[in-house]
């Protein structure tokens, strides 16, 4: 029943999708504010079509809230359903093959900014909902929890969160914001690294300067900034700010072997990526450095003059984005603040150093033996007739801690996402059949979760 309903709607499901797609909700720019808040207006519109009992737009300082409920009996299970609207900046533009907000259907993927995150996956939720309304299938009770503010680091849904603990009241918590190994490989997500994010700015002298006429005497911000982040790892890989291991617990032997039994073929890795080798963390292997190990990248720098043609200038100032992912046991304001403590230290007396923290969460594990992490494995083995296997996900969704610390519940990532989808990158995409087959896995999941409580 629940194919056929999917398989006659599917075209006006894309649609739709496409309709949220091609706004650009960008919460990271504050000019597309308007944009935000149209995609907060869309989706409410559409959980009004789907059957809610309600649906609120709930504003925050910044971008609001979409909020939503359909309580079925106050006595069955409540199932809460976290996603987020809010999409990634889309640059560098000349680098999309299609443009960004004008979603495409090429060799059966969607390619759009959004598409995999977290657009296509919340909308699946969305879907499924009206699937289960329609065909008045509904098992338990459902809310959802749709933020503007997740890709900016979700300032605001704590305080949403702690203030409406009554109204959020739930069972469980199932987010779609998470990859699988592939299609012929489900999988769950079992654990979350966490996040630090900081901004470093390296100020030399008080003006640019002629670069014949001072340089070789005065320090030039870029290169210093450019040594200090050289200096950051140690040659086997590991970072070298004091104190950043002190908390990281090491897996057995037996617990790295089995993250190690996941499909994983390094040729295609390097094929997929366009490089001729890897390289990370000596003694770990590539599962394990993007999963169980933490580690710091430098996500963007400037300084100087950038533009086309010569510019002899000595900078005034360089600047990096600097993200740290963080193990369990590992704290995001402790890192951030040895962070801070080191990268200060180590700047010479030739320059001034302005260190900021941007955003930040915690790491996360969940349970592997709960009823709804087992009513999930039970879904994908009905739907795609695979029993799914658990992994560690290299990203991080700091609202995972937040939720067990506010509301005391588990969170069930349930997501469908390839890590070939390209997201937070030009290109973003994401799979007819991962949307498709994420519906019917979706309602599968509310049976299943039902059935055992």
């Amino acid at each position: 029943m629940i194919k056929q309903y999917i398989e006659s709607n599917q075209q006006r499901f894309l649609d739709e999708l496409f309709e949220l797609l091609r706004i650009p909700s960008v919460s990271a720019d504050s000019r597309l504010k308007g944009d935000v808040r149209k995609a907060a207006e869309f989706l409410v519109n559409k959980f009004k079509e789907a059957g809610v009992d309600t649906v609120e737009l709930c504003e925050t300082k910044g971008h609001p809230i979409v909020f939503a409920e359909k309580i079925v009996n106050p006595s069955l299970p409540t199932v809460l359903v976290y996603g987020h609207y809010d999409v990634q900046p889309p640059d560098p533009l000349d680098l999309w093959h299609s443009p960004p907000f004008e979603p495409v259907i090429k060799d059966g993927k969607i390619y759009a900014r959004g598409s995999c995150d977290d657009k296509g996956q919340v909308y699946m939720h969305v879907k499924a909902f009206e699937a289960m309304m329609k065909l008045k299938t509904l098992p338990c009770n459902v809310k959802f929890m749709v933020e503007g503010e997740e890709e900016v680091g979700s300032d605001n849904l704590g305080t949403f969160v702690r203030e409406n603990k009554a109204r959020l009241k739930a069972d469980i918590i199932l987010v779609s914001d998470t990859a699988i190994i592939s299609l012929d490989h489900p999988s769950i997500t079992a654990g979350l690294r966490g996040l630090s994010y900081m901004e470093v700015e390296v100020t030399g002298p008080n003006r640019d300067l002629h670069s014949g006429v001072y340089g070789g005497a005065v320090a030039n911000p870029v290169n210093v900034l450019s040594k200090m982040i050289a200096s950051l790892h140690d040659e086997n890989g590991r970072v070298t700010i004091p104190g950043f291991y002190d908390k990281v617990v090491e897996l057995s032997a037996a617990d790295r072997e089995a993250i190690n039994k996941a499909p994983f073929s390094l040729d295609n890795y390097k094929k997929e990526l366009g490089i001729d080798d890897i390289q990370g963390e000596k003694g770990y292997t590539t599962l394990e450095r993007t999963g169980i190990r933490p580690t710091l990248d430098v996500n963007g720098i400037w300084g100087g003059y950038t533009g086309e043609g010569a510019k002899t200038v000595l900078p005034s100032k360089a600047f990096a984005k600097i993200s740290m992912r963080l193990v369990p046991n590992q704290s995001n304001e402790e890192i951030t603040e040895l962070f801070t403590k080191h990268f200060n230290a180590i700047a010479p007396k030739s320059v001034k150093v302005k260190v900021t923290a941007l955003h930040g969460g915690q790491p996360a594990v969940t349970p592997t033996d709960s009823a709804a992490f087992k009513a999930a494995s039970a879904a994908f083995q009905e739907v795609w007739g695979k029993k799914p296997i658990p992994t560690r996900d290299g990203g991080s969704i700091p609202i995972v801690a937040l939720f067990k610390d506010e509301l005391g519940l588990d969170t069930v990532l349930m997501g469908f996402g390839l890590d070939s989808d390209a997201i937070h990158s030009p290109n973003e995409h994401y799979g007819v059949k991962n949307f498709l087959l994420g519906i019917e896995t979706i309602v599968a999941f509310y049976n299943h979760y039902s059935k055992s409580n």
